[in-house]
């Protein structure tokens, strides 16, 4: 199976959102390589960045899922090497 290696940025807008980001997160654990949050409080939201090495269809269906939730936005970026 080829996977690629991935940035996933993440703005959550609505709190009530992170019980379900955290989900479905916890779902993809496997192809994460490491993840990171800061909560800009004076603005009110959370930024997180997630890398990840996984086959691109499982990115996207990341990404889909994450960006379905109600207040998440989601941009994901690609490396060029596939293995």
């Amino acid at each position: 199976m080829q996977t690629r290696v991935a940035i996933m940025g993440i703005i959550v807008d609505n709190p009530d959102a992170v019980e379900g980001l955290n989900a479905t997160l916890h779902e993809y654990a496997a192809y994460i390589i490491g993840r990171m949050g800061i909560p800009y409080k004076e603005r009110n939201v959370s930024i997180i960045s997630v890398a990840l090495d996984a086959p691109e269809d499982e990115i996207s269906a990341l990404a889909g899922k994450l960006g379905n939730l109600d207040g998440v936005s989601v941009k994901t970026a690609y490396s060029g090497v596939v293995s």
